[in-house]
């Protein structure tokens, strides 16, 4: 017969000590991309009163808690560590080329949104154009833009940085996108995207801004860029 479980274990051999709500909210934020809040508001509230607690138990993983009240975004991002063993536990692939692209432009939307009282939207065929006048010099196949068009959507969906509408092809741009790229100023993007349409197809680190201890953390995704901090 299976001794009892002890008064405040969830499960025979539990050594923790979170409540269970508590736990539910880290693997929430463990599992990411983000957490938006104007879904969810009884976790985010949650979340912003055990910050101390989530931000003491992420620190052992070298994470650290990232929370936006004013967007009502929170997400974990890796510290900045040279020692080994210390890099996100899953870390996702890099962005290739053109998710970057889009990913940019939709940055400067959602900035030219700011105060308006709307969310920013961008359609399947705006995301073509907007790739189409980021094509390599001598590319002219359509087909593989079309191509390009729909990976770069899907990508940023599965990040979460876009999220379907009620309309065929229509995306919400996410708030999250603003703490992905945390420029200090929209004016530093245009020098992003000159750099990046100089790179190749393939996928390029953008590991540092001059702007942030990093462009883009690795727990959302990361980006392009050739500059190093000043």
């Amino acid at each position: 017969m299976n001794d009892p479980i002890p008064d405040g274990a969830l499960f025979e051999g539990d050594a923790g000590r979170f409540e269970l709500p508590l736990r539910q909210a880290l693997v929430r934020l463990l599992r990411g991309p983000y957490v938006d809040g104007t879904g969810d508001a009884k976790l985010w509230q949650r979340i912003l009163d055990r910050r101390e607690d989530i931000s003491a138990f992420v620190s052992e993983l070298f994470l650290h808690l990232v929370i936006d009240e004013d967007r009502k975004i929170a997400l974990l991002a890796p510290v900045e560590m040279d020692e080994p063993h210390t890099t996100p536990i899953a870390p996702r692939r890099p962005l290739r080329r053109e998710e970057t692209l889009l990913a940019l432009r939709l940055r400067l939307l959602l900035e030219r949104h700011a105060g308006t009282g709307t969310d920013p939207v961008i359609s399947r065929a705006g995301a073509r154009d907007i790739l189409e006048e980021h094509r390599q010099p001598g590319a002219v196949d359509d087909k593989r833009l079309e191509e390009l068009t729909d990976s770069s959507l899907a990508r940023l969906l599965a990040l979460k940085l876009v999220v379907p509408t009620e309309l065929e092809h229509e995306y919400r741009v996410s708030a999250a996108l603003a703490l992905a790229l945390p420029f200090t100023t929209i004016d530093e993007i245009p020098a992003y995207l000159a750099a990046i349409e100089r790179t190749d197809a393939g996928s390029v680190p953008l590991d540092e801004a001059p702007s942030a201890a990093s462009a883009v953390d690795d727990d959302l995704f990361e980006a392009t860029e050739t500059k190093e901090n000043a």
